[in-house]
C-alpha cells in the first residue's frame, strides 16, 4: 500500500519536468487537432484519421504557430521603422485573425496525402492578408521534396532514381536522345574543375526507371529557368541588387544570393512535375483532387494580390530581415469552448523566389497611392525575427 501511495505521489513529478508553455502549448495542439477533425468530419463526412495523420496534424500546428510569431514580430519591426505611419499594418498576426475553417478543411487533406511541415522543404504555412475581411489566410505550399513524395506516391511508375545538376560553364555536359542507337534518354557530364566551375548556364534532370527505354532527361537552359523566376524574387537568393538604408537614404547594394541553388530547385519543380512523371489514375483520390484545386486558388489569389498592389502602384521592396526562432511558443490560452473558426478567410503574400518553397518577410509600400497592403513571409526558407510572445487567445 504504501508503494502504491508513494508512486502517485511521485507520478505528477514527472510531468513537473514541462515548462508552463510546454504544458500550454501541448494543451493547445491537441484542441488545435480535435478542431480539425470534427471540421473535416462535418464537411466530408468521415473522421477517422490514423496516428499518422494525427501527428502530422500536431506537426501542423507547431509549424504554423512559428510562423505566426515570426509573422508578428516582423509586423511589429516594420510598423516600428516606418517612417509614414499610414503603412502600418494594424492586423495582428494571431489564431483569432485567420481563417480556421478554411484551414482546418486544407490541412486534414494535406495530412491524408501524407506531407509533413516539420520536415525539410516538404510544406510550408504563407498567411497572406485580407484587407477586406481584416483577418489572414494560410495558404499551404509544397516544397521541392513535398512534390517529389506526392510524384512518387501517385507515379503511374516510381522512377527508381532522379538525378538534378546544375551546368556551369566550364563544364562539359552533352544530351544524348533516345534513338536507334540509344534505348532511351542519357547523358554524359564532366567537372573538369570542380574549383572553378564558373557561372551557372542552366541545368538538367535525369529520371531513371527499371526499364531503360523509359529513362528521360529534361534540359533546361538559363533563359527557360528564368522565365520561371518568380517576378518578385529575392536578391538574397537570386543575386541582383537590393534596396537597403545607409545614413536615412535608400541605396542600392549588389546582392550575390544563391544562384545555383535556385537553378537546382527549379529543375526539381519541373522534373517531378505530372508532366515528366505522369500520374496512376487508379491513385488518384479525393485528396489529390482537392490539393490541385486549393493549389490554383492559392495562385488565383496570389495574382489577384499582386494585381491590386501594382493598380494601386506600390513599390515594393522585400526587407529580408534575419530571423531566429522564438524560445517560448506563442501565447495560447486554454479556452474551454468549442472550436469555433474565424468567419472570414483573407489573402497571402507573394512567393518570392519560388511559388512555392518557404516563409518571408513583408512587401513594404514606400511612396506611391495610400494603399495599405502589407505583405507577409513571402518565401518559405526565409526567416523572420525573433518573436515577443503574444497573448492574444485563439476561438478554439
Amino acid at each position: 500500500m504504501e508503494n502504491k501511495a508513494t508512486q502517485a505521489q511521485q507520478q505528477p513529478q514527472a510531468e513537473s519536468n514541462l515548462s508552463p508553455a510546454e504544458i500550454k502549448n501541448a494543451g493547445a495542439s491537441a484542441r488545435f487537432t480535435e478542431m480539425i477533425m470534427r471540421q473535416y468530419g462535418s464537411t466530408v463526412g468521415a473522421n477517422s484519421f490514423s496516428q499518422r495523420e494525427t501527428q502530422l496534424i500536431k506537426g501542423y500546428f507547431i509549424a504554423i504557430d512559428e510562423t505566426l510569431k515570426k509573422a508578428e514580430a516582423e509586423r511589429i519591426r516594420k510598423n516600428a521603422n516606418n517612417k509614414n505611419h499610414d503603412y502600418d499594418n494594424n492586423l495582428p498576426y494571431t489564431w483569432n485573425t485567420i481563417d480556421l475553417t478554411q484551414l482546418a478543411l486544407d490541412l486534414a487533406h494535406y495530412a491524408r496525402m501524407g506531407l509533413d511541415m516539420q520536415q525539410d522543404n516538404h510544406l510550408f504555412p504563407i498567411p497572406y492578408k485580407d484587407n477586406k475581411a481584416e483577418r489572414y489566410t494560410i495558404t499551404l505550399m509544397e516544397g521541392y521534396n513535398g512534390i517529389r513524395y506526392q510524384a512518387e506516391k501517385y507515379a503511374i511508375t516510381p522512377p527508381k532514381n532522379v538525378v538534378v545538376e546544375v551546368v556551369f560553364s566550364n563544364d562539359r555536359f552533352s544530351p544524348i536522345k533516345k534513338g536507334k542507337d540509344n534505348p532511351g534518354d542519357t547523358y554524359t557530364f564532366e567537372v573538369p574543375n570542380p574549383f572553378d566551375r564558373g557561372k551557372p548556364v542552366g541545368a538538367f534532370g535525369y529520371i531513371e526507371y527499371d526499364d531503360p527505354s523509359k529513362n528521360t532527361l529534361v534540359v533546361m537552359s538559363r533563359a527557360d529557368i528564368e522565365k520561371r523566376k518568380p517576378r518578385y524574387a529575392s536578391a538574397e537568393f537570386w543575386g541582383g541588387t537590393k534596396k537597403t538604408w545607409e545614413n536615412g537614404r535608400q541605396v542600392e547594394t549588389e546582392i550575390e544570393g544563391w544562384e545555383p541553388e535556385m537553378f537546382a530547385k527549379t529543375m526539381k519543380r519541373e522534373i517531378y512535375s505530372a508532366k515528366h512523371i505522369p500520374r496512376d489514375p487508379m491513385k488518384i483520390d479525393d485528396t489529390y483532387h482537392y490539393i490541385k484545386q486549393r493549389e490554383s486558388q492559392y495562385a488565383q489569389l496570389a495574382a489577384e494580390n499582386e494585381a491590386t498592389l501594382q493598380a494601386n502602384s506600390i513599390e515594393l521592396t522585400f526587407d529580408d530581415a534575419s530571423i531566429s526562432e522564438a524560445q517560448a511558443p506563442a501565447a495560447l490560452p486554454e479556452p474551454a469552448q468549442a472550436a469555433q473558426a474565424p468567419q472570414e478567410a483573407p489573402e497571402q503574400p507573394k512567393a518570392k523566389e519560388e511559388p512555392a518553397e518557404q516563409p518571408k518577410a513583408a512587401g513594404r509600400a514606400t511612396k506611391g497611392a495610400k494603399a495599405k497592403q502589407e505583405q507577409m513571409i513571402t518565401d518559405p526558407e526565409e526567416d523572420a525575427s525573433e518573436a515577443p510572445p503574444w497573448a492574444e487567445e485563439p476561438d478554439w
